[in-house]
């Protein structure tokens, strides 16, 4: 078949029904490239380009593959009936809820209604690990209709572009996006070329880009500056609403935690209506250290690995590193109708919450974190000049928020720990927290849950 676009420039065809054709027994499946985030197949699969790249390459014809395509919820029922690999656990799977708020449906930072996550995963060749995470606070022209927004700094050793303005306006106007440290300028460009596009902004000459980074360099060949502008524009361009690929995907494709792999971990909290009903989403970059605690389980002591621990390898070994320095990025969430003041100290809540995981806050830890509010009624409209009417929930009402985001924070960077997946670059390898172990130590202290399988592991 040919057509005049790319979306079969890359291609994977199963031959199912298709030599000879049996009447009723069902199609082959095609999967290509898709034209856009919003965009339907008339059912076939459709990729991104990167990800279908990495399909290719790992696809072996000689090797018989079979290929499984089910919902996420589907798939883990069925695994161990059907014998599929078993996908890596989030939090809840292995009986770890922080705290004592509900999560919402997806338990992630798109619960937030008109929350939108997009990723774009870099891999290739040996050396680059890296990639690119954009949250969008709404669906709309996010510089026309700002969102109240704040920042926290446990640590200032990092880099948040925009994080000033922010801090002086108390709006976000751009999508916030994560990547790895050198590229934070080639992110900033992109960020400014989406918002400058976007229709409604022909007359716009200022766009404050909010971009923040945690350093990958220790499996990415950081200074081969693999992140390019069209890595970002993709990124924000695939944000969609619905579960959230957490692990080695995106911005966290090469980071590190706690001397395990880390990546990209979200979890949310519902409140009760006698606290108002409200959603807090949470979305960490986690690249950081310390002594890994889980639901108060000495996790990080039991399986031997720690920062200032005695086995502590030197800085330049090849396998994997223990050490309490890192970053964390985190981005809060809320449809709570709260002030840029009150958004500060809920982000702030976001960075304690790292406390309850094991951080270290080292010195070379950038730990901060970006909160804004999606309530449609504290947007702010672009050139508005006259005073009009909000409704701000009172300081008084705010603790069940703050408890709301130690929770989540506790609970995503978990995630991004379990869900990641051992990865080897730049002449490294380091190694997915072992689930069983985990279970283990877990079980040792009263926590277990269910067992899994070998394909955790």
């Amino acid at each position: 078949m040919r057509r005049k676009d790319d979306l079969y420039r890359l291609v994977v065809w199963v031959g199912h029904n298709d030599a000879p054709v049996v009447p009723d027994g069902g199609s082959c499946i095609f999967l290509h490239l898709r034209s856009g985030p919003d965009s339907t197949t008339s059912g076939c699969t459709a990729f991104e380009p990167e990800p279908m790249d990495r399909l290719l390459r790992w696809l072996d014809p000689a090797a018989h593959p079979v290929l499984v395509q089910l919902p996420d919820a589907e798939y883990r029922e069925r695994s161990r009936e059907w014998g599929l690999p078993q996908p890596r656990p989030r939090a809840r799977d292995l009986g770890l809820a922080p705290g004592v708020f509900p999560p919402g449906p997806l338990d992630a930072i798109t619960d937030v209604a008109g929350v939108r996550v997009g990723q774009a995963t870099l891999v290739a060749g040996g050396s680059v690990r890296t990639g690119v995470t954009a949250v969008l606070p709404h669906g709309g022209n996010l510089f026309q209709e700002k969102v109240p927004g704040a920042v926290f700094v446990g640590n200032a050793f990092g880099k948040l572009a925009g994080s000033t303005q922010v801090h002086e306006l108390g709006t976000i106007e751009t999508p916030v996006v994560l990547t790895n440290t050198l590229a934070v300028g080639t992110a900033v460009e992109a960020v400014v070329a989406f918002t400058l596009g976007e229709p409604g902004n022909e007359g716009v000459r200022s766009v404050n880009a909010l971009v923040g980074e945690t350093n990958d360099g220790g499996l990415n060949d950081i200074r081969s500056l693999p992140v390019r502008r069209e890595h970002v524009l993709a990124a924000i361009g695939s944000a969609t609403a619905g579960p959230v690929a957490e692990g080695s995907v995106g911005a966290g494709t090469g980071t590190e935690a706690f001397g395990w792999k880390g990546g990209i971990g979200t979890a949310s909290r519902r409140l009760p209506e006698r606290y108002g009903g409200y959603t807090l989403g949470v979305l960490v970059q986690a690249n950081f250290g310390g002594v890994l605690t889980m639901d108060g389980v000495p996790v990080g002591r039991e399986l031997g690995r720690y920062a200032f621990g005695p086995a502590e390898p030197p800085s330049d070994a090849s396998g994997p590193r223990d050490r309490a320095g890192g970053s964390c990025m985190i981005v809060v969430a809320t449809d709570a109708p709260l002030s840029p003041r009150d958004l500060e100290r809920l982000a702030a809540r976001a960075v304690f919450g790292l406390a309850r995981t094991g951080s270290s806050y080292a010195n070379g830890s950038g730990d901060y974190a970006i909160a804004f509010s999606g309530a449609e009624g504290l947007r702010v409209r672009h050139g508005e000049e006259q005073p009009r009417a909000r409704a701000l929930l009172p300081t008084d009402a705010l603790s069940p928020l703050f408890e709301a985001a130690l929770e989540a924070t506790e609970e995503a960077v978990l995630n991004a720990l379990l869900r990641a997946t051992t990865v080897t670059g730049s002449g490294r390898t380091v190694e997915a927290i072992p689930v069983d172990r985990v279970r283990e130590a877990l079980a040792k202290y009263g926590r277990a849950r269910r067992q899994g399988s070998a394909a955790e592991r």
